[in-house]
């Protein structure tokens, strides 16, 4: 299985909701800074269709998820 790459920003309280749960769960995953990465950014939003939304997370089957909550999160994971 790849890692889960998830975009996000240090500030954000979801990308930090969601970084907590994937550690708790033992979940690997990249950790990819936007606010400090122009590509990554640039990245994050042509991989979320447009949207400015934070965290985007990309799963090892290439599904995203944008600003998900936990229960989405923790759905998607298990699938």
């Amino acid at each position: 299985m790849s890692e889960i790459v998830l975009y996000g920003a240090d500030w954000c309280g979801d990308c930090r909701r969601a970084k907590a749960w994937l550690r708790e769960h033992e979940v690997p995953f990249t950790d990819v800074d936007v606010e400090h990465d122009d590509a990554a950014r640039d990245k994050a939003i042509e991989i979320a269709g447009g949207r400015k939304n934070i965290p985007v997370i990309v799963l090892p089957d290439g599904a995203v998820l944008v600003e998900p909550t936990t229960t989405q999160l923790a759905q998607a994971i298990k699938r």
